[in-house]
């Protein structure tokens, strides 16, 4: 995942243009990405897609012909969707056009025009104070013209249609961590479930350019949405922060109860948050008219850390330790969603004896063994067709895991069967 977002780095991404395009073809050397090109113009909901906006070349140059502001240099030296300009302009002119983080002198701030015309360049605050009071030769090489707006879209099928969306956004240039992380997390999720041998739930990933790419899909794919049972945005799980869980809309669906039980037994410190409408795509996908449950998971939340949004958040800011794990607590909370659901106890009067069935172990003091027929009792006790696995493995205070192999074990002594 850290190789992958390595190779990603380097590409100047937008909401529209080749830089996105080209991150796609990047995903699908790992996974068969559907791309949609949706033109220029086309109305989604409240939205207008936007023109496209490419760029070749931009700097501003002394009088010796130095640059010295190059985006050859950096992606994020040039506010994305700038407006072409050939100028040569003073410094005063200049500096309306200039922008910078007093407090973090040496970063590269992240800007950008999406919906209103204008042009600029990103620098750090040291190189801004070295500027010399004289005239300066300012040339942003870029076009905004009608194109398409594109996204990426992979559809796993399973056995029923109902489907587990994740998304991503994939338009940030050259920030690691908001923005690869999630792209890389989500890729390796999705080469992980193709291996699977069996899918309960179809899987829908989206990599999309922020806010108006999950405006789009939804303006385009009504009809599909109420597919979808569960789902997450995923985003900024590179950073070695603890993990956040924003809760969906709904406030208290399958998918905010599954991350909560993954992330209380994970052993790293975390934090589940209340929705609020503002952050990632979770919004689009939380609107009224949609309500859909999804969540938003994430480590440091948007904003949380001062490398957001500029040029710190980069490859060393991220840890191939940190996907990792995020990896790992993705892919716990998928098997929570596959595995759970109902059963009935098929010998409900008193308990029946599980010692002749060989389902209690002799181990004496074992934590381990003390906590696996614990978890026996709990799933014949609670076993009454409305308790699901995740609730009793709530209730019980145990991991999922262990509640789903009791659960397993007593299915095949014929003690359990699946409710409805």
């Amino acid at each position: 995942m850290y190789r992958f977002i390595s190779e990603l780095y380097p590409i100047c991404r937008s909401i529209t243009g080749q830089g996105i395009r080209d991150t796609f073809g990047r995903i699908q050397q790992h996974i068969p990405l559907s791309i949609t090109a949706v033109p220029s113009g086309t109305q989604v909901f409240d939205w207008t897609v936007p023109l496209e906006w490419n760029i070749r070349d931009a700097y501003v140059a002394d009088r010796q012909g130095v640059r010295v502001i190059d985006f050859k240099q950096s992606n994020l030296h040039v506010v994305s969707y700038s407006t072409p300009i050939a100028a040569r302009m003073p410094l005063r002119e200049l500096k309306a056009h200039l922008f910078t983080l007093p407090d973090h002198p040496d970063w590269i701030p992240y800007r950008t025009s999406y919906y209103k015309e204008s042009w600029g360049f990103c620098l750090s605050h040291r190189q801004y104070l070295d500027l010399r009071d004289e005239d300066y030769d300012v040339v942003i090489d870029s076009s905004l013209k009608p194109g398409h707006l594109t996204y990426g879209e992979y559809y796993l099928p399973g056995d029923t249609a109902e489907e587990v969306l994740i998304s991503c956004h994939a338009c940030h240039p050259s920030l690691c961590n908001d923005n690869l992380s999630g792209i890389a997390v989500a890729t390796f999720l999705a080469k992980s479930l193709q291996t699977s041998s069996r899918r309960r739930y179809s899987y829908r990933f989206l990599f999309l350019p922020v806010t108006i790419g999950a405006i789009t899909w939804l303006a385009l794919n009504q009809q599909k949405v109420s597919n979808i049972k569960h789902g997450f945005v995923l985003t900024g799980v590179g950073d070695e922060g603890g993990f956040t869980y924003k809760k969906s809309r709904v406030g208290h669906a399958d998918i905010d109860e599954a991350f909560a039980h993954v992330l209380r037994h994970s052993g790293e410190s975390f934090e589940v948050t209340e929705f609020i409408p503002y952050g990632y795509d979770e919004r689009q996908y939380g609107s009224p008219g949609f309500n859909l449950p999804v969540g938003c998971f994430m480590r440091r939340a948007n904003g949380g850390y001062p490398e957001y949004h500029t040029s710190g958040d980069n490859l060393d800011f991220v840890k191939p330790t940190s996907l990792s794990r995020s990896l790992q607590v993705v892919q716990s909370v998928v098997e929570v969603l596959e595995s759970d659901r109902g059963y009935v106890n098929t010998s409900p009067y008193c308990e029946p004896q599980l010692g002749k069935r060989g389902l209690y172990r002799t181990i004496g003091g074992n934590v381990t063994g003390r906590s696996a027929e614990m978890a026996l009792l709990w799933v014949l006790n609670l076993s009454d067709g409305d308790h699901t696995l995740l609730k009793i493995a709530e209730r019980a205070g145990l991991p999922f895991l262990t509640i789903k192999l009791a659960a397993d074990a007593l299915e095949g002594q014929g003690l359990l069967r699946p409710a409805g």
